[in-house]
C-alpha cells in the first residue's frame, strides 16, 4: 500500500480566542493532485502555514514524509503562495538560480534547470532581463519556475492559474500534470472547479475549519449524488454550519 507523503490527523487551530480549523484529518498521496477547497476564510491558508511551520497546530499531526516540516526537510517542498512576490530588481536567471541554490542545488545544477524552465515556457529571451520588466503573467511563470526547482517531493499551488489567458493556462496545467507523472504530491488550491474536474484524483472541501466533502472526484460526486463538483461546491456553502458534514 502506498504510503502518504502528508499526513494530517485530528488537526485543531485557534489563533487567539478563534478556532479557526476543528479536528481536520486528510492525506495526500506520491503521484496525486489533491485539490484542497474552500471559500475565503474557510481555513485553507491557515491550514497550510501550519503545514509549512509557520503556524503551530493547537493539537494534532501534521506532518511530511513522516515528520513535522524542519527547515531541512523543506527543500523537498515547492509553494507558489496566491499573494505573489519576487525580487522584482534582480534578473530572472539570478532569481530562480538563487532559489535553486537554496534548496540545495549546485549551481551549475541550477543554472541547468533554471534555462530547462525557461525554454518550456518560453521565456528563455527574458533570462537576463529584471523581474520589473516582465508582465504579470510572465512573473507568474518565473516564480511557478521556483516552486518547482529541484522537483520537489510536495507542491503547494495556492490559485496557480489566476490571471493567466488561456494558453499560458493549459501551459501550467500541462507542467503540473508532469510534475504529478513523476510522483509528486500536489496540493492544489484553486476556486475553478472545472480545474478540479481535469485535474484532481482526490479532494476535500472545507468550510468554516470543517472538512464537508472528502475523497475521490467520483466518490464525491456519488455520495452527493451530483455529477458537478461546482454544484456540491455550491451546496455545501448553502448548507446551514450546524448540517452534518458529509465526510
Amino acid at each position: 500500500m502506498k504510503k502518504s507523503l502528508v499526513h494530517v490527523k485530528d488537526f485543531n487551530l485557534t489563533l487567539g480566542d478563534k478556532n479557526i480549523i476543528h479536528d481536520l484529518s486528510f492525506d495526500v498521496m506520491p503521484g496525486e493532485i489533491f485539490a484542497f477547497l474552500g471559500s475565503n476564510g474557510s481555513g485553507k491558508t491557515s491550514t497550510i502555514r501550519a503545514l509549512l511551520g509557520i503556524y503551530q497546530p493547537t493539537s494534532g499531526t501534521l506532518w511530511v514524509n513522516g515528520q513535522p516540516l524542519t527547515p531541512k526537510t523543506a527543500a523537498n517542498v515547492g509553494y507558489l503562495p496566491e499573494e505573489r512576490g519576487l525580487y522584482v530588481r534582480s534578473k530572472v536567471l539570478d532569481t530562480m538560480m538563487y532559489f535553486g541554490e537554496l534548496k540545495g542545488m549546485t549551481r551549475d545544477a541550477a543554472r541547468q534547470f533554471s534555462m530547462d524552465y525557461l525554454e518550456r515556457v518560453e521565456l528563455a529571451d527574458k533570462a537576463n532581463l529584471k523581474i520589473k520588466k516582465l508582465s504579470g503573467g510572465q512573473q507568474q511563470k518565473i516564480q511557478l519556475g521556483v516552486a518547482i526547482m529541484g522537483n520537489p517531493e510536495l507542491l503547494i499551488l495556492d490559485e496557480p492559474t489566476k490571471g493567466l489567458d488561456p494558453v499560458n493556462r493549459k501551459l501550467l496545467l500541462d507542467i503540473v500534470g508532469e510534475l504529478k507523472e513523476r510522483g509528486a504530491a500536489v496540493i492544489y488550491i484553486t476556486h475553478l472547479m472545472e480545474e478540479v474536474e481535469r485535474l484532481a484524483d482526490r479532494l476535500l472541501i472545507l468550510k468554516d475549519g470543517t472538512a464537508r466533502a472528502y475523497g475521490t472526484v467520483a466518490a464525491v460526486k456519488k455520495e452527493f449524488n451530483s455529477n458537478s463538483i461546482e454544484d456540491i461546491f455550491v451546496k455545501i456553502y448553502k448548507e446551514k454550519s450546524s448540517e452534518v458534514a458529509h465526510v
